[in-house]
């Protein structure tokens, strides 16, 4: 006995040193798997939407610009919130933006499902983004910094993965309760409740589930170690090898974390003058590290790649369901005829907003080929995710970026182009898989940035490539009825684009500047 205490000596280590005792066991496996349905959560409340107009056409008689206007309102939601939670999970900490924001979230987007006109709907979308945008950008930096050096990519990428299992569960969701016929009238408010509504509610309900169990989840030790809190983040790793390793806390060998240089210090409010100025003073100082000398172009860069990935991923799959159905219910009237998939769509949307009452055109659920080809998407992604996985610590990123940019943006060019519907049908979908540099791009942010300027760079970043998706989807609306070819050609052609940009992403390990301390 006295020799096994013996042999426990107990040392000063960094946090990398001391996660490394802390060995990746269960519950790494825990974090990464909640962490991957909250990035499923936020895509099935972003784009669940875009099964939802289609088949509520008939019932709520939209426009094509509102269609456009719902496509994108909770990505402006996530927009014009993004910096303040970047903030906040910077100052206050990961956990406690992410925890909340997921429930409110829950909570606006059941509240959506009860809309009875355009204006409500709009209303309780933008507020259900501006809770989604909480857990969209910090969960990486969240799940990052409980992970070495050595695992991180792996873990995020993982944690990728589930997400793409996320995304078939949306389209699994649609085809269970979309196509189902049944509906009830609720006098108090006069709606008639149907299928699509209860599909908003189940695409929500991860997000609720998922902020219950972060309960169980402690803050990041590398944020309470950069504010501070030695002592809370010592306690945090002791609690990750308790349940990793089945031994008592007082056997880590770790007495104490060194501050590394740019962990000093901590991020707190203070000065004279009302709380409102005092808060955007704090905000700036917090954000403007992102944009001096050592980092500005970093910064632009990976703003531009994200602005370009989402303007063409998300505004593309927001039709996806829309464009496909079109598809296929022209291969189900024209069995031996095929044509240009843009051909076929302008024909369909021009039936649907023709005359006063937006034609006979509308449907009120999908042909079952459109779920199918909608799966198919995500386990493009799946795989995507997967071989990148185990690529990521062979190739650098900037090129695993560009590859998947080059491919993905050719694809897009040549779906217009084929007459033969379903190899269109398959070239939308590998474009659509562009998504894939979205996270890697994110990882990359976590990577290359100091850690209390991290979670602010991922949600600014983030913004830019929101604002890219409601650029995309507005003009992919706009573009679509009447030169649909024209949407894919700007979409392909700006991919590969980023992807030669993608080359002068710097490697983190070649690059020891961008480790050190904000000046």
């Amino acid at each position: 006995m006295d020799n096994h205490v013996n042999k426990i000596v107990k040392t000063e280590q960094t946090l990398e040193e001391a996660l490394r005792h802390a060995k990746f066991g269960c519950f790494n496996v825990c974090l990464i798997i909640t962490s991957g349905f909250i990035l499923a959560n936020v895509i099935l409340e972003t784009f669940g939407i875009s099964f939802v107009l289609p088949v509520s056409q008939c019932e709520l008689n939209w426009t094509m610009t509102e269609r456009s206007v719902l496509s994108s309102v909770t990505v402006m939601g996530i927009i014009i919130s993004s910096h303040l939670w970047g903030y906040l999970a910077d100052t206050k900490g990961r956990k406690r933006v992410i925890l909340p924001t997921l429930i409110l979230g829950f909570v606006f987007e059941f509240l959506a499902s009860f809309s009875v006109n355009f204006w409500m709907f709009a209303l309780l979308k933008l507020f259900n983004g501006i809770f989604v945008s909480g857990s969209s950008a910090t969960i990486y930096a969240y799940i990052g910094e409980f992970h070495t050096t050595k695992n991180r990519d792996r873990a995020i990428m993982i944690a990728s993965t589930l997400y793409g299992f996320g995304t078939i569960f949306m389209s699994i969701l649609a085809w269970l309760i979309i196509n189902q016929e049944w509906s009830f009238y609720i006098p108090v408010i006069g709606l008639t409740y149907k299928p699509w509504r209860l599909y908003m509610v189940a695409c929500a309900l991860p997000g609720l589930i998922c902020g219950l169990v972060l309960f169980g989840f402690p803050e990041s030790p590398k944020y309470l170690l950069s504010v501070g809190r030695d002592e809370e983040a010592l306690e945090t790793i002791k609690y990750i090898y308790e349940k990793n390793t089945k031994n008592k806390r007082d056997s880590f060998p770790v007495s104490k974390l060194l501050k590394e240089p740019l962990d000093e210090g901590s991020i707190i409010i203070e000065g004279e003058g009302n709380f409102l100025s005092t808060l955007c003073k704090s905000v700036w100082d917090q954000t403007a590290p992102l944009f001096n000398k050592q980092f500005i172009w970093l910064t632009l860069l990976i703003c531009f790649l994200q602005f370009v990935v989402f303007s063409t991923a998300n505004g593309m799959y927001m039709w996806f369901p829309d464009i496909l159905n079109s598809v296929m219910e022209y291969n189900k009237e024209n069995p031996d005829n095929s044509t240009y998939i843009c051909e076929i769509y302008k024909e369909k949307i021009g039936q649907v907003f023709s005359g006063s009452h937006h034609g006979t055109a509308c449907v009120e659920k999908f042909e079952i080929s459109t779920y199918i080809y909608s799966i198919y998407v995500e386990i493009g992604y799946i795989l995507g995710f997967a071989v990148i996985s185990g690529f990521i610590k062979i190739v650098s990123k900037k090129y695993i970026i560009a590859f998947v940019l080059f491919v993905t943006g050719a694809c897009g060019i040549v779906a217009v182009l084929v007459k033969h519907s379903t190899t269109a049908n398959i070239l939308y979908i590998i474009l659509l898989v562009c998504a894939l540099a979205e996270n890697l791009l994110g990882s990359a942010s976590v990577e290359l940035y100091p850690t209390k300027l991290r979670a602010m760079s991922v949600c600014i970043s983030l913004m830019f490539g929101r604002l890219g998706c409601v650029f995309g989807t507005f003009y992919i609306g706009a573009m679509l009825k009447d030169y649909c070819d024209i949407s894919f050609y700007a979409c392909g052609g700006s991919l590969i684009i980023a992807g030669l940009l993608a080359f002068f992403i710097p490697n983190a390990k070649k690059e020891p500047a961008i480790d050190s301390p904000v000046t």
